[in-house]
């Protein structure tokens, strides 16, 4: 396997369960306002859920579609191609209100996936008693009409054989990337089909308007999550009248993913949102948090930043080490691990606070692999534990092909402006530093972007400044690795028309962080009542606090748990 992709696994380490999941979608639905055509689905699914899904719950009962939109909307009467979509139907029927529409985030992100296994364990069977949950696959992603520039995922990591992992750091490093990413926009030149030069965040707006009205909703009720927020943000610009209900959590700045405010235009897409700054941010609380708990809470306590930045050092100095990765009880697997690894390893973590004590004791392990010394005893609290590591080894063998090797740049560069030449990217990394360990990896992020041929005509840039028909809700945890918060207050600046809900906590979004944060998101989706002007919920637990005491966990507190992980690292498959 290339070095490229070991990075990508070693982000992976803490494991988000993949699971396999199957085509089921029903024969193509009009789409035109009349009802969709919807049929079961993911019955083996269901029969699974409901061996252990709580009564109030369910039992879940999927349904799928497909609904046909214009490839260009310049030309609503031409070609066409195909959403897919599932619905996780209102559990009271006599009180539903409509349909909620979810985007996990990406761009590439499954909103299937998320709709079949998030959403019946994200929600509140009081959400869930009034709404559909419903699903769906942007244009050029997954189950609807798909980018495919390769033709298995074999060949899409293959594109990335130059061996460097996750960031470039020299000059000859630059170079060899560079070229992956032109030999990534040459696969799609000459494989990508006719949905490429049409995948901008403004016509998968344009599409999610066409599904609101296929449904039967007269205004949209929607949940966007991390670059879902500004698909959400997008949407509340271009249809302001059609706003009913909208969240965006995990925000993204919109000025900066696009085209960047003045004076800072000449910076990639993904330095202008900074997100390195709040990677740093949430690692530092990592490690505040790590030494307040101290071992065996977390075992990389005490002094978890000065033996951090001294295991960075040395990988540095003598990349790569051979790590033995526990995958089970008296079983590991070696492999070399890079400075790169380091960090994207850390950047996963970031990314579910509840992963922190299995973070804390990998990177112990990875310290005594790099200095000589003991390893710690492994953390196996249970059964989370032994899912995470299934889930693990279940992602490093990838049963299905998932475009989002050409399924991120499509979105992103198409929406983006972002600078001509490679130097553009070198000057906005920078040098490595223990000031911030995240600059180089979100900075190489966007570089497919030099060379990617995603144009789009119709993407849309702004001004995002709409008067919303009925007020949005801008929603953003305190340390947020992906999305700073800076982003929800900037959109919270921008819509003249909305509402600020914050945690005090850790993670990518505060989706299934906070009971206080739920219970006022989901109440503002079925009352459209915003929160208390100036709320800060609290996180409901510390991450080293969350496994003590309570004893063997249910298999559906399992479930909850680890849809939360796989959701929250949903993006970290695009990079």
């Amino acid at each position: 396997m290339n070095k490229r992709a070991v990075g990508f696994l070693a982000v992976l380490l803490l494991g988000a369960v993949l699971l396999a999941v199957p085509a089921g979608a029903a024969p193509p639905g009009q789409g035109s306002g009349d009802a969709v055509h919807w049929s079961p689905c993911f019955k083996d699914i269901e029969a699974e859920f409901a061996e252990f899904i709580p009564p109030e719950f369910g039992p879940p009962t999927f349904e799928c579609a497909v609904v046909p939109v214009p490839l260009d909307y310049d030309k609503p009467n031409g070609a066409t191609i195909a959403i897919s979509l599932v619905r996780l139907p209102a559990l009271d029927s006599e009180r539903r209100i409509g349909s909620v529409f979810l985007n996990p985030g990406g761009p590439g992100g499954s909103g299937v996936e998320f709709a079949v296994f998030g959403a019946p364990f994200l929600y509140s069977p009081e959400l869930r008693g009034q709404f559909d949950m419903v699903g769906f696959d942007p244009r050029g992603i997954v189950r609807s009409t798909a980018l495919k520039c390769f033709g298995n995922l074999g060949q899409a990591f293959g594109v990335f054989d130059s061996g460097v992992v996750t960031f470039p750091k020299t000059a000859d490093e630059v170079a060899a990337w560079v070229g992956d990413e032109q030999d990534l926009a040459d696969a799609c030149d000459q494989r990508g089909n006719k949905v490429l030069g049409h995948m901008s965040t403004a016509n998968v707006a344009r599409d999610l308007d066409l599904l609101r009205e296929a449904v039967g909703d007269e205004q949209l009720t929607y949940a966007g999550y991390s670059y879902g927020s500004y698909l959400g943000v997008t949407y509340a610009n271009l249809f302001p009248d059609n706003v009913r209900a909208l969240i965006v959590d995990g925000v993204l700045d919109p000025v900066a993913w696009s085209t960047g405010a003045p004076g800072d235009m000449d910076r990639p897409f993904s330095s202008r949102l900074e997100s390195d700054e709040g990677a740093q941010a949430t690692l530092e609380e990592f490690f505040r948090l790590c030494d307040e708990a101290g071992p065996p809470a977390c075992a990389f306590a005490p002094n978890s930043s000065d033996r951090y930045d001294a295991l960075a050092q040395e990988l540095l100095a003598n990349e790569p080490i051979i790590v033995a990765i526990p995958v089970g009880p008296d079983e590991f697997v070696e492999f070399p691990f890079f400075y790169g690894d380091l960090i994207g390893f850390s950047l996963g973590a970031m990314y579910n606070s509840p992963d922190w004590p299995f973070f804390a004791y990998d990177l112990a392990l990875i310290e005594a692999a790099a200095f000589g010394t003991e390893p710690p005893p492994p953390p196996f609290f249970g059964e989370p534990t032994d899912q995470l590591w299934e889930g693990y080894t279940a992602k490093r063998g990838f049963p299905r092909y998932p475009n989002f090797v050409e399924g991120f740049p499509s979105v992103a560069c198409a929406d983006s402006d972002n600078p001509d030449d490679v130097s553009g990217w070198v000057d906005a990394a920078g040098q490595i530093s223990s000031e911030n360990y995240f600059t180089q990896l979100w900075t190489w992020a966007s570089s497919a972007c030099l060379s990617f041929p995603a144009d789009d005509d119709d993407r849309y840039v702004g001004p995002f400044t709409a008067d919303t028909a009925n007020p949005v809700l801008v929603a953003s945890t305190l340390f947020d690795p992906a999305t700073p918060v800076e982003g929800a207050f900037a959109v919270d600046e921008l819509l003249p028309n909305n509402g600020l809900l914050l945690v005090d906590g850790w993670g990518h979004t505060t989706l299934g962080i906070s009971g206080c944060s739920s219970f006022f998101s989901e109440n503002y989706l079925i009352t459209q009542d915003l929160p208390p002007e100036g709320l800060v919920c609290p996180q409901d637990f510390s991450p080293f606090e969350l496994f003590e005491g309570e004893g063997e966990p249910s298999e559906f507190e399992v479930a909850t748990y680890l849809a939360r992980q796989r959701f929250a690292r949903n993006e970290l498959d695009r990079y």
